[in-house]
């Protein structure tokens, strides 16, 4: 059996394991098996490595995208340039294994919406490994991006309640790179000033579970354009997958 799987606090919002078992058995792939491994920590990554000796590969989600760097052994390009990571391939070499990570966040945001060209600037809100992917992928398509965070860090990010109009109309795009209004947690959304919102706005939400969150639901109510997270997750589930199914996994510096 070759196991996959996902690691962070806590999975009970994803969709990962629904979509590769699904994967798995529409091609026929008998042997493969995407399990959650929920922790607390990543000092217990070591562990579940060892344990599980059929695990050639996870993802990773909230809020190991940026500390499980210091826990591997490689980086591929991408993840190096963003330091953040939500793929790993474990490389077994008798009772050693090796680290390798990557970033397929990157690849299925940028190929999961075709943004029109008057789309320039962006507000991406959240500072974490998912915006940092979302900024990458950005600069790639010439969207120069600005992050709205509750503790801003440098001349790049501003505070939520800075936010004005003037921004709303220069940014078209906002995209919520954060899990506010993700499962379970459903009546919450990103603090806003929603009225500022016209239909020249595009509003992106990283979540996918709810397929419609607060955030987008106030998008719709003045006329934006929404989109939601599964099609991004798809496109990295499936990158993903062809990253533990080629030999970039093994090609460690």
């Amino acid at each position: 059996m070759k196991l996959f799987g996902l690691i962070g606090q806590s999975l009970t919002h994803s969709y990962s394991a629904n979509y590769f078992t699904q994967k798995f058995a529409k091609e026929k792939f008998t042997d493969c098996r995407y399990n959650f491994y929920p922790l607390q920590s990543l000092n217990q990554l070591n562990e579940l490595v060892k344990t599980n000796q059929q695990l050639i590969g996870f993802n990773v989600t909230i809020p190991f995208k940026e500390t499980i760097i210091p826990f591997l052994d490689d980086l591929d390009e991408t993840a190096m340039k963003i330091q953040a990571v939500n793929t790993v391939c474990i490389f077994r070499e008798g009772l050693k294994y090796f680290l390798k990570g990557f970033n397929t966040d990157v690849y299925g945001f940028k190929n999961s919406v075709d943004f029109p060209e008057k789309v320039k600037k962006a507000l991406i809100l959240g500072t974490g490994g998912a915006a940092k992917a979302v900024a990458f992928a950005l600069s790639t398509m010439g969207i120069s991006t600005i992050f709205v965070s509750r503790n801003p860090l440098d001349k790049h990010s501003i505070y939520y309640q800075d936010l004005k109009l003037e921004h709303f109309q220069e940014y078209q795009l906002i995209v919520n790179a954060t899990p506010v209004g993700m499962f379970p947690d459903i009546k919450s959304y990103p603090v806003l000033p929603y009225h500022f919102i016209q239909s020249g706005n595009i509003l992106y939400d990283l979540v996918y579970n709810p397929a419609i969150t607060r955030f987008m639901q106030f998008g719709m109510e003045k006329g934006a354009t929404v989109f939601n997270g599964l099609k991004m997750l798809e496109l990295q589930a499936e990158e993903s997958w062809k990253i533990w199914n080629s030999m970039d996994c093994f090609d460690l510096q």
